[in-house]
């Protein structure tokens, strides 16, 4: 008999509830369900604990540390803040500043922080363009038993990663030529890798930024010392990223060549540069 949603057959609910768990069929569904509930719940905890950045020292006064959650169209940080001291911290202040398209939402807040006491804050960033973005900032705060100036702990900055906004896509070939001769910023990125194969490259390359090439694998095909292809994708805002890879293996095994960025904005563009060069070397 066919299984239905929730793991039991007909026969098995018509039997009623105290035969249920009687039948070993029953019995190994609930216990299926329930571990794949469990990895479920463990892989986002893996997931949330991968976005965790630390932001000061674990010998500074105040121990920061920020859970990063990217959005569509805005960033949440999760601030866990700890004072370290045994005294109390009056006027805490988180102050946080943005470079890039990147706005805060909120003006920051003053709390008082016992001695080894705890807090959790959470501060929203709206975003505008597909850009590398900081943040960064520092805490500030003054101590009860000090007539001292304000005590303040400088943050590690946030770097924001493109490629959390970056999608593959499609276009006909006419489009492509067509946007690639009217987008004005260019950024030329020469190939620098240990990568031996031609085709290893692009796949690297498409691999860490997310396009999508639109070179027919028919014409990839066949041994050469000589690869060209065309790369394009999208932005959650709209926004077209365009790229060509030109390469050429060398008699010595090197591979040589550039990729060619292309978009309508110099952020998108600057960002892609930045991280095929980064990722490049395999």
């Amino acid at each position: 008999q066919r299984r239905v949603h929730g793991g039991y057959r007909p026969s098995q609910l018509a039997r009623g509830k105290n035969r249920l768990l009687d039948e070993p069929t029953a019995v190994e569904d609930v216990l299926s369900a329930t571990a794949n509930q469990a990895v479920g719940k463990g892989s986002d905890f893996v997931s949330r604990l991968n976005r965790v950045m630390q932001l000061t020292g674990f010998s500074d006064p105040v121990y920061a540390e920020a859970t990063v959650t990217v959005h569509q169209f805005d960033i949440l940080l999760d601030l866990l803040i700890v004072n370290q001291t045994s005294e109390t911290m009056q006027n805490l202040t988180v102050e946080l500043a943005t470079v890039g398209d990147l706005k805060l939402c909120e003006r920051p807040q003053s709390y008082t922080l016992a001695p080894f006491e705890q807090i959790s804050i959470k501060a929203n960033i709206k975003v505008s363009s597909t850009e590398t973005g900081i943040i960064f900032g520092n805490i500030v705060y003054d101590l009860t038993n000090t007539a001292a100036e304000r005590s303040c702990v400088i943050l590690n900055d946030i770097h924001i990663d493109i490629m959390d906004y970056i999608t593959p896509a499609s276009c006909a070939a006419t489009q492509f030529r067509s946007m690639w001769a009217e987008f004005e910023w260019e950024n030329k990125v020469v190939v620098n890798t240990e990568i031996k194969e031609l085709r290893g490259y692009l796949d690297h390359i498409l691999k860490n930024t997310n396009m999508k090439c639109l070179t027919s694998d028919s014409s990839l095909e066949g041994d050469c010392d000589f690869l060209s292809a065309n790369l394009y994708a999208k932005s959650s805002f709209g926004e077209d990223a365009l790229a060509n890879i030109s390469i050429e293996r060398q008699p010595d095994g090197k591979i040589e060549g550039f990729v060619r960025i292309r978009s309508k904005t110099q952020g998108i563009a600057l960002s892609l540069g930045d991280k095929i060069t980064m990722k490049q070397k395999g």
